[in-house]
């Protein structure tokens, strides 16, 4: 297979990128113009012929833009960090440990060596596990252009399947993943019919609770169900009920909550009803993983 004809442009800065894109903006064909960083999605796209841009602006080589930062606020990481370093981090982990628990799932390492986080956020892809975590977090993406930047929040980004808040020339060139707070847990759990599939279902789960280790919030995010990510407030089925990471099925309320709120489609890998109720089981399981977390958390901070 082999892509379509398209020019290309190789930048060194981000105001040359900014500039080659603005001129894709603006041309016949009304943004027909794709940014390449790690080419993961798009490349099999281009080749399947899914896709055919006027051209490519490939932005590896424009500096700056690998970043990644972690600070008490939360983990900043760059246009061009790929998901394997953004992984390995240690900093990033401790500040918050979704990040790592969730990019585990992606993919196969050779596609975490060269994909990026913030190329798989634009993706948007609601199968996805990046997208969640950053809706679960109410995270945000930076975009610039050569009008000026702007920050997006994660609420208002995923407008669809494969349809990002971004508009013609304008490059991602930063993603904000907020920091977990003491007393809080995080947990991840996803099912595919094999590692590294995407999921047919999947969920990112934050919880908190007080001095006396009571579920005071909970919430989940929900990946593969919709065409963006899906998150549910489970403060209430999960208050007195989630003690500890399940081991068996998940027959309780936050399972019954999730299953009753959920309005999945169905395709050729799973029916809706099927995606429903493993939802519900992933959600019960995850949710009690971050309240066991969160108690184990503020136990240490007393």
């Amino acid at each position: 297979m082999k892509p379509p004809p398209f020019g290309y442009h190789a930048p060194r800065t981000v105001g040359e990128a900014l500039d080659a894109l603005a001129r894709g903006a603006d041309g016949p064909d009304g943004g027909g113009t794709k940014v390449l960083a790690g080419g993961q999605s798009l490349i099999p796209l281009l080749n399947m012929r899914l896709a055919a841009p006027a051209a490519l602006v490939d932005i590896n080589g424009v500096a700056g833009l690998d970043g990644l930062e972690a600070t008490a606020e939360g983990v900043r990481v760059g246009a061009l960090a790929r998901h394997s370093r953004v992984e390995r981090s240690a900093p990033a982990a401790r500040v918050q440990p979704l990040l790592r628990r969730a990019l585990r799932h992606v993919a196969h390492p050779v596609i975490r060596n060269r994909g990026t986080v913030v190329g798989s956020l634009v993706h948007a892809d609601p199968a996805a596990e990046l997208p969640a975590v950053l809706a679960l977090l109410g995270g945000a993406v930076e975009l610039a252009s050569a009008r000026g930047r702007r920050t997006v929040h994660a609420r208002d980004f995923f407008l669809g399947p494969l349809e990002p808040a971004l508009e013609p020339g304008e490059l991602a060139v930063a993603a904000f993943f907020p920091a977990r707070p003491p007393g809080t847990g995080v947990a991840f759990a996803e099912f595919a019919r094999r590692h590294g599939d995407y999921a047919l279902a999947g969920v990112a789960a934050l919880a908190a609770v007080d001095g006396r280790g009571e579920v005071t919030a909970a919430r989940a995010a929900f990946l593969g169900v919709a065409g963006v990510p899906v998150v549910l407030d489970l403060t209430g089925p999960a208050t007195g009920s989630a003690t500890g990471p399940a081991t068996g099925p998940a027959t309780g309320r936050v399972a019954a909550a999730v299953r009753d709120r959920l309005d999945p489609e169905a395709d050729l890998h799973a029916s809706a009803d099927y995606r429903r109720h493993l939802a519900g089981v992933l959600a019960e399981r995850a949710v009690a993983e971050a309240v066991a977390e969160a108690r184990s958390d503020a136990r240490e901070d007393r």
